[in-house]
Protein backbone atom coordinates (compact mmCIF):
# COMPACT_ATOMS: atom_id res chain seq x y z
CA UNK A 1 0.00 0.00 0.00
CA UNK A 2 1.58 3.61 -1.12
CA UNK A 3 -0.10 6.03 1.38
CA UNK A 4 1.48 8.56 -0.10
CA UNK A 5 -0.10 8.42 -3.93
CA UNK A 6 -3.11 9.35 -2.00
CA UNK A 7 -3.75 12.52 -3.02
CA UNK A 8 -7.36 15.10 -2.83
CA UNK A 9 -7.69 14.66 -6.53
CA UNK A 10 -5.94 13.22 -9.56
CA UNK A 11 -4.16 16.75 -10.87
CA UNK A 12 -3.56 17.94 -7.44
CA UNK A 13 -0.21 17.01 -5.39
CA UNK A 14 -1.27 17.94 -2.28
CA UNK A 15 -1.66 14.62 -0.45
CA UNK A 16 -4.45 13.35 1.39
CA UNK A 17 -3.78 13.00 4.94
CA UNK A 18 -3.34 9.16 5.34
CA UNK A 19 -2.39 8.34 8.52
CA UNK A 20 -4.64 11.26 10.52
CA UNK A 21 -7.45 10.14 8.50
CA UNK A 22 -6.55 6.33 9.36
CA UNK A 23 -6.19 7.53 12.77
CA UNK A 24 -10.00 8.28 12.93
CA UNK A 25 -11.04 5.29 11.74
CA UNK A 26 -9.03 3.01 14.41
CA UNK A 27 -10.76 4.34 17.30
CA UNK A 28 -13.55 4.70 16.10
CA UNK A 29 -14.16 0.86 15.48
CA UNK A 30 -12.08 0.10 18.31
CA UNK A 31 -14.59 1.41 20.35
CA UNK A 32 -17.39 -0.25 18.20
CA UNK A 33 -15.07 -3.53 18.38
CA UNK A 34 -15.65 -3.00 22.25
CA UNK A 35 -19.51 -1.90 22.19
CA UNK A 36 -20.84 -4.70 19.92
CA UNK A 37 -19.30 -7.73 20.80
CA UNK A 38 -19.54 -6.79 24.77
CA UNK A 39 -21.74 -4.62 26.00
CA UNK A 40 -24.85 -7.57 25.51
CA UNK A 41 -22.64 -9.40 28.06
CA UNK A 42 -21.86 -6.43 30.44
CA UNK A 43 -25.97 -6.40 30.27
CA UNK A 44 -26.62 -9.76 31.06
CA UNK A 45 -24.10 -9.56 33.59
CA UNK A 46 -26.36 -7.14 35.22
CA UNK A 47 -29.42 -9.34 35.38
CA UNK A 48 -30.93 -7.81 31.97
CA UNK A 49 -33.44 -10.28 30.16
CA UNK A 50 -32.77 -10.86 26.53
CA UNK A 51 -35.58 -8.81 25.57
CA UNK A 52 -34.33 -5.86 27.93
CA UNK A 53 -30.87 -6.18 25.78
CA UNK A 54 -32.32 -6.25 22.60
CA UNK A 55 -34.00 -2.59 23.67
CA UNK A 56 -31.09 -1.15 25.15
CA UNK A 57 -29.02 -2.32 21.73
CA UNK A 58 -31.64 -0.86 19.93
CA UNK A 59 -31.70 2.55 21.01
CA UNK A 60 -27.99 2.56 20.28
CA UNK A 61 -29.33 1.95 16.89
CA UNK A 62 -32.50 4.26 16.88
CA UNK A 63 -30.78 7.65 17.30
CA UNK A 64 -28.73 7.02 13.72
CA UNK A 65 -32.15 7.36 12.19
CA UNK A 66 -31.99 11.10 13.28
CA UNK A 67 -28.95 12.19 14.28
CA UNK A 68 -27.12 11.90 11.15
CA UNK A 69 -29.79 13.79 9.58
CA UNK A 70 -29.01 16.49 12.15
CA UNK A 71 -25.58 17.06 12.22
CA UNK A 72 -25.50 16.53 8.30
CA UNK A 73 -28.24 19.25 7.82
CA UNK A 74 -25.66 21.33 9.84
CA UNK A 75 -22.08 20.39 8.12
CA UNK A 76 -24.09 20.81 4.33
CA UNK A 77 -24.87 24.00 5.38
CA UNK A 78 -21.79 25.27 6.93
CA UNK A 79 -19.29 23.22 5.27
CA UNK A 80 -17.14 22.72 8.57
CA UNK A 81 -17.70 18.77 8.85
CA UNK A 82 -14.74 18.19 11.11
CA UNK A 83 -16.03 20.84 13.68
CA UNK A 84 -19.66 18.60 13.56
CA UNK A 85 -16.82 15.53 14.32
CA UNK A 86 -15.40 17.32 16.94
CA UNK A 87 -18.05 18.50 19.20
CA UNK A 88 -20.09 15.44 18.32
CA UNK A 89 -17.31 13.30 19.89
CA UNK A 90 -16.46 15.28 22.87
CA UNK A 91 -20.33 15.37 23.83
CA UNK A 92 -20.28 11.34 23.52
CA UNK A 93 -17.20 11.40 25.77
CA UNK A 94 -19.35 13.19 28.14
CA UNK A 95 -22.40 11.27 27.94
CA UNK A 96 -20.43 7.76 28.11
CA UNK A 97 -19.41 8.86 31.87
CA UNK A 98 -23.05 8.51 33.14
CA UNK A 99 -23.10 4.27 32.59
CA UNK A 100 -20.77 5.19 36.05
CA UNK A 101 -23.50 7.01 37.64
CA UNK A 102 -25.81 4.04 37.70
CA UNK A 103 -26.79 0.27 36.05
CA UNK A 104 -30.77 0.42 36.06
CA UNK A 105 -32.92 -0.12 32.83
CA UNK A 106 -34.48 3.54 32.51
CA UNK A 107 -30.83 5.28 33.35
CA UNK A 108 -28.76 3.30 31.00
CA UNK A 109 -31.42 3.88 28.60
CA UNK A 110 -31.26 7.58 29.06
CA UNK A 111 -27.32 7.32 28.69
CA UNK A 112 -27.10 5.73 25.78
CA UNK A 113 -29.60 7.71 24.04
CA UNK A 114 -27.91 11.00 24.62
CA UNK A 115 -24.01 9.37 24.15
CA UNK A 116 -25.48 7.33 20.73
CA UNK A 117 -26.83 10.98 19.23
CA UNK A 118 -23.75 12.41 19.76
CA UNK A 119 -21.45 9.52 18.93
CA UNK A 120 -23.59 8.73 15.75
CA UNK A 121 -23.09 11.96 14.37
CA UNK A 122 -19.61 11.34 13.70
CA UNK A 123 -19.48 8.66 11.39
CA UNK A 124 -20.93 9.89 8.48
CA UNK A 125 -19.59 13.52 8.33
CA UNK A 126 -16.15 12.30 8.64
CA UNK A 127 -16.87 9.49 5.42
CA UNK A 128 -17.32 12.60 3.65
CA UNK A 129 -14.37 14.10 4.60
CA UNK A 130 -12.39 11.08 3.59
CA UNK A 131 -14.12 11.36 0.46
CA UNK A 132 -13.59 14.95 -0.57
CA UNK A 133 -9.89 14.52 0.84
CA UNK A 134 -9.92 11.55 -1.65
CA UNK A 135 -11.31 13.76 -4.62
CA UNK A 136 -11.35 11.48 -8.06
CA UNK A 137 -9.52 8.58 -6.09
CA UNK A 138 -12.55 7.37 -4.03
CA UNK A 139 -11.72 3.62 -4.93
CA UNK A 140 -8.72 4.25 -2.18
CA UNK A 141 -11.67 4.30 0.59
CA UNK A 142 -10.83 0.69 1.54
CA UNK A 143 -7.09 1.37 2.32
CA UNK A 144 -7.96 3.71 4.80
CA UNK A 145 -10.66 2.16 6.27
CA UNK A 146 -9.45 -1.26 7.29
CA UNK A 147 -7.24 0.65 9.81
CA UNK A 148 -11.21 0.74 11.66
CA UNK A 149 -11.09 -3.26 10.85
CA UNK A 150 -7.45 -3.61 12.65
CA UNK A 151 -8.86 -1.06 15.60
CA UNK A 152 -11.54 -3.46 15.55
CA UNK A 153 -9.52 -6.62 15.65
CA UNK A 154 -6.94 -5.24 18.63
CA UNK A 155 -10.08 -4.48 20.49
CA UNK A 156 -12.14 -7.10 20.38
CA UNK A 157 -9.06 -9.89 20.68
CA UNK A 158 -7.44 -7.91 23.59
CA UNK A 159 -10.91 -7.07 25.81
CA UNK A 160 -12.09 -10.81 25.37
CA UNK A 161 -8.64 -12.16 26.75
CA UNK A 162 -9.31 -9.28 29.45
CA UNK A 163 -12.98 -10.46 30.31
CA UNK A 164 -12.16 -14.13 30.27
CA UNK A 165 -9.70 -12.99 33.67
CA UNK A 166 -11.49 -9.98 35.38
CA UNK A 167 -15.47 -10.58 34.26
CA UNK A 168 -17.75 -8.05 31.60
CA UNK A 169 -17.32 -5.11 34.75
CA UNK A 170 -14.17 -3.90 33.13
CA UNK A 171 -15.94 -2.75 29.93
CA UNK A 172 -17.38 1.09 30.80
CA UNK A 173 -13.92 2.10 31.17
CA UNK A 174 -12.37 0.73 28.28
CA UNK A 175 -14.85 2.11 26.44
CA UNK A 176 -14.60 5.72 27.86
CA UNK A 177 -11.13 5.20 27.16
CA UNK A 178 -11.97 4.20 23.44
CA UNK A 179 -14.28 7.25 22.55
CA UNK A 180 -12.01 9.81 24.40
CA UNK A 181 -9.41 8.60 21.49
CA UNK A 182 -11.74 9.18 18.77
CA UNK A 183 -12.17 12.71 19.93
CA UNK A 184 -8.59 13.44 20.44
CA UNK A 185 -7.68 12.06 16.99
CA UNK A 186 -10.64 14.06 15.10
CA UNK A 187 -8.59 17.15 16.37
CA UNK A 188 -5.86 16.67 13.91
CA UNK A 189 -7.88 16.22 11.01
CA UNK A 190 -7.49 18.97 8.34
CA UNK A 191 -11.08 20.20 7.25
CA UNK A 192 -12.14 20.31 3.68
CA UNK A 193 -15.66 21.58 3.47
CA UNK A 194 -17.91 20.91 1.16
CA UNK A 195 -17.67 24.43 -0.77
CA UNK A 196 -14.58 23.05 -2.06
CA UNK A 197 -16.51 20.83 -4.28
CA UNK A 198 -19.33 22.16 -7.27
CA UNK A 199 -21.79 23.09 -6.01
CA UNK A 200 -24.44 23.24 -9.02
CA UNK A 201 -26.35 19.82 -8.95
CA UNK A 202 -30.12 18.80 -8.90
CA UNK A 203 -32.06 19.04 -6.18
CA UNK A 204 -32.17 16.25 -3.27
CA UNK A 205 -35.66 15.54 -3.82
CA UNK A 206 -34.77 14.38 -7.04
CA UNK A 207 -32.18 12.66 -6.19
CA UNK A 208 -34.49 10.58 -3.95
CA UNK A 209 -36.77 10.19 -6.65
CA UNK A 210 -34.26 8.09 -8.87
CA UNK A 211 -35.43 4.33 -8.50
CA UNK A 212 -31.86 3.47 -8.18
CA UNK A 213 -30.95 5.32 -5.22
CA UNK A 214 -34.23 4.56 -3.80
CA UNK A 215 -33.68 0.77 -4.44
CA UNK A 216 -30.28 1.28 -2.62
CA UNK A 217 -31.69 2.48 0.24
CA UNK A 218 -33.84 -0.09 0.37
CA UNK A 219 -31.27 -2.92 -0.06
CA UNK A 220 -29.27 -0.92 2.76
CA UNK A 221 -32.31 -1.33 5.22
CA UNK A 222 -32.87 -4.94 5.00
CA UNK A 223 -28.81 -5.53 4.90
CA UNK A 224 -28.31 -4.40 8.23
CA UNK A 225 -31.71 -5.82 9.95
CA UNK A 226 -30.43 -9.06 8.50
CA UNK A 227 -27.32 -8.45 10.98
CA UNK A 228 -29.40 -7.54 14.00
CA UNK A 229 -29.23 -11.39 15.66
CA UNK A 230 -25.24 -11.16 15.00
CA UNK A 231 -24.26 -7.86 16.45
CA UNK A 232 -26.76 -8.33 19.52
CA UNK A 233 -26.84 -11.66 20.25
CA UNK A 234 -24.14 -13.26 18.78
CA UNK A 235 -21.50 -13.33 21.91
CA UNK A 236 -24.90 -14.54 24.05
CA UNK A 237 -25.23 -17.01 21.46
CA UNK A 238 -21.92 -18.63 21.76
CA UNK A 239 -21.62 -18.06 25.75
CA UNK A 240 -24.54 -20.16 25.89
CA UNK A 241 -22.98 -23.08 23.64
CA UNK A 242 -20.31 -23.33 26.23
CA UNK A 243 -17.64 -20.88 24.22
CA UNK A 244 -15.27 -18.93 26.41
CA UNK A 245 -14.64 -15.54 26.06
CA UNK A 246 -11.34 -15.77 24.75
CA UNK A 247 -12.39 -17.30 22.06
CA UNK A 248 -15.69 -15.61 21.42
CA UNK A 249 -12.74 -12.82 21.41
CA UNK A 250 -11.24 -14.73 18.71
CA UNK A 251 -14.11 -15.30 16.28
CA UNK A 252 -15.37 -11.40 16.41
CA UNK A 253 -11.30 -10.98 15.20
CA UNK A 254 -10.97 -13.63 12.69
CA UNK A 255 -14.67 -11.70 10.85
CA UNK A 256 -12.98 -8.45 10.63
CA UNK A 257 -9.56 -10.12 9.78
CA UNK A 258 -11.33 -11.47 6.33
CA UNK A 259 -12.92 -8.14 6.29
CA UNK A 260 -9.27 -6.51 6.78
CA UNK A 261 -8.03 -8.65 3.72
CA UNK A 262 -11.29 -7.49 1.23
CA UNK A 263 -10.78 -3.80 1.77
CA UNK A 264 -6.78 -4.40 0.92
CA UNK A 265 -7.91 -5.71 -2.38
CA UNK A 266 -11.23 -3.75 -3.14
CA UNK A 267 -9.63 -1.50 -5.38
CA UNK A 268 -8.82 -4.14 -7.70
CA UNK A 269 -12.18 -5.84 -7.34
CA UNK A 270 -14.41 -2.55 -8.20
CA UNK A 271 -12.66 -2.38 -11.70
CA UNK A 272 -12.58 -5.76 -12.61
CA UNK A 273 -16.56 -6.47 -11.42
CA UNK A 274 -18.14 -3.35 -10.94
CA UNK A 275 -19.89 -2.65 -7.61
CA UNK A 276 -23.36 -4.14 -8.30
CA UNK A 277 -21.86 -7.80 -8.97
CA UNK A 278 -19.97 -7.16 -5.63
CA UNK A 279 -22.81 -6.03 -3.84
CA UNK A 280 -25.08 -8.74 -4.94
CA UNK A 281 -22.15 -11.30 -4.20
CA UNK A 282 -22.37 -10.11 -1.06
CA UNK A 283 -26.11 -10.40 0.06
CA UNK A 284 -25.89 -14.18 -1.48
CA UNK A 285 -23.17 -15.00 1.06
CA UNK A 286 -24.68 -12.77 3.86
CA UNK A 287 -27.38 -14.83 3.45
CA UNK A 288 -25.46 -18.08 3.89
CA UNK A 289 -23.37 -16.99 6.37
CA UNK A 290 -26.95 -16.66 8.66
CA UNK A 291 -28.05 -19.91 7.54
CA UNK A 292 -24.55 -21.59 8.83
CA UNK A 293 -24.40 -19.60 12.25
CA UNK A 294 -27.94 -20.46 12.70
CA UNK A 295 -27.83 -24.18 11.59
CA UNK A 296 -24.32 -25.04 13.07
CA UNK A 297 -23.75 -23.22 16.16
CA UNK A 298 -21.80 -26.16 17.94
CA UNK A 299 -19.26 -27.54 14.49
CA UNK A 300 -16.32 -24.88 15.33
CA UNK A 301 -14.82 -25.41 11.63
CA UNK A 302 -17.94 -24.02 9.92
CA UNK A 303 -18.12 -21.49 12.31
CA UNK A 304 -15.13 -20.17 11.68
CA UNK A 305 -16.28 -20.58 8.00
CA UNK A 306 -19.25 -18.82 8.65
CA UNK A 307 -17.24 -15.69 10.41
CA UNK A 308 -14.74 -15.82 7.50
CA UNK A 309 -18.15 -14.61 5.43
CA UNK A 310 -17.95 -11.19 6.93
CA UNK A 311 -15.57 -10.11 4.74
CA UNK A 312 -18.33 -10.25 2.00
CA UNK A 313 -21.32 -9.96 4.43
CA UNK A 314 -19.73 -6.30 5.70
CA UNK A 315 -16.40 -5.89 3.71
CA UNK A 316 -17.67 -6.09 0.30
CA UNK A 317 -21.17 -4.57 1.10
CA UNK A 318 -20.13 -1.49 2.84
CA UNK A 319 -17.29 -0.44 0.22
CA UNK A 320 -19.42 -1.21 -2.46
CA UNK A 321 -22.61 0.44 -0.91
CA UNK A 322 -21.05 3.16 0.18
CA UNK A 323 -18.68 3.92 -3.55
CA UNK A 324 -22.34 4.12 -4.69
CA UNK A 325 -23.73 6.35 -2.13
CA UNK A 326 -20.65 9.04 -3.03
CA UNK A 327 -22.03 8.20 -6.54
CA UNK A 328 -25.18 9.38 -6.29
CA UNK A 329 -24.90 12.38 -3.91
CA UNK A 330 -22.29 14.59 -5.28
CA UNK A 331 -21.29 18.38 -3.83
CA UNK A 332 -23.44 19.70 -1.05
CA UNK A 333 -25.28 16.45 -0.75
CA UNK A 334 -22.48 14.75 0.27
CA UNK A 335 -23.12 15.04 4.04
CA UNK A 336 -26.83 14.38 3.46
CA UNK A 337 -26.19 11.20 1.74
CA UNK A 338 -23.79 9.56 3.92
CA UNK A 339 -26.09 10.51 6.49
CA UNK A 340 -29.35 9.08 5.08
CA UNK A 341 -26.99 5.66 4.44
CA UNK A 342 -25.76 5.37 8.03
CA UNK A 343 -29.43 6.56 9.01
CA UNK A 344 -31.47 4.30 7.03
CA UNK A 345 -29.09 1.19 7.18
CA UNK A 346 -26.98 1.44 10.23
CA UNK A 347 -29.84 3.30 12.30
CA UNK A 348 -33.21 2.26 10.75
CA UNK A 349 -32.29 -1.62 9.75
CA UNK A 350 -30.44 -1.82 12.81
CA UNK A 351 -32.60 -0.62 15.65
CA UNK A 352 -35.29 -3.42 13.68
CA UNK A 353 -32.54 -5.96 13.50
CA UNK A 354 -31.94 -5.60 17.31
CA UNK A 355 -35.34 -5.45 18.29
CA UNK A 356 -37.02 -8.34 16.15
CA UNK A 357 -34.46 -10.45 17.80
CA UNK A 358 -35.00 -9.67 21.13
CA UNK A 359 -38.56 -10.42 20.63
CA UNK A 360 -37.74 -13.32 18.68
CA UNK A 361 -34.62 -14.71 20.85
CA UNK A 362 -36.57 -16.30 23.38
CA UNK A 363 -40.01 -16.81 21.53
CA UNK A 364 -38.88 -18.53 18.67
CA UNK A 365 -35.43 -19.57 19.63
CA UNK A 366 -31.84 -18.79 18.46
CA UNK A 367 -31.87 -20.67 15.40
CA UNK A 368 -35.25 -19.50 14.15
CA UNK A 369 -34.00 -15.90 14.76
CA UNK A 370 -31.12 -16.16 12.03
CA UNK A 371 -33.24 -18.11 10.06
CA UNK A 372 -35.11 -14.76 9.71
CA UNK A 373 -31.76 -12.70 9.52
CA UNK A 374 -31.24 -15.01 5.81
CA UNK A 375 -34.91 -14.51 4.67
CA UNK A 376 -34.36 -10.49 5.06
CA UNK A 377 -31.16 -10.44 3.04
CA UNK A 378 -32.37 -12.75 0.76
CA UNK A 379 -35.07 -9.88 0.22
CA UNK A 380 -32.26 -7.57 -0.21
CA UNK A 381 -30.84 -9.32 -2.83
CA UNK A 382 -34.36 -9.65 -5.04
CA UNK A 383 -34.43 -5.88 -4.50
CA UNK A 384 -30.99 -5.17 -5.44
CA UNK A 385 -30.85 -7.67 -8.49
CA UNK A 386 -34.11 -6.24 -10.32
CA UNK A 387 -33.85 -2.56 -9.26
CA UNK A 388 -30.21 -1.76 -9.17
CA UNK A 389 -29.52 -1.47 -13.48
CA UNK A 390 -26.82 -2.69 -14.96
CA UNK A 391 -25.57 -0.05 -17.10
CA UNK A 392 -25.61 2.75 -14.40
CA UNK A 393 -23.95 0.94 -11.83
CA UNK A 394 -21.41 -0.30 -14.13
Amino acid sequence: MDSSRLSANAGSSTPAPYWRLSNFYFFYFASLGALVPYWGLYLKSLGFAPAAIGELMAIIMATKIVSPNVWGYLADHTGRRMVIVRLGTLCAVLAFAGVFWGTGYWWLAAVMLVFSFFWNAALPQFEATTFSHLGEQAHRYSSIRLWGSIGFIVTVAGLGYVINQHGASVLPAALIVLIAGIWLASLIVPERAAHHLPLDHEPLRRVLKRPAVAALLIVCFLMQASHGPYYTFYSIYLDAHGYAPRLIGVLWALGVVAEVGVFLIMHRLVPRFGVRRLLLASLVLATLRWVMIGLFVDNLPLLIVAQTLHAASFGVYHAAAIQLIHGYFTGRHQGKGQALYSSLSFGAGGALGSYYSGLTWDTLGSTATYLIAAGISAAAFLVAWRFLGVRREA
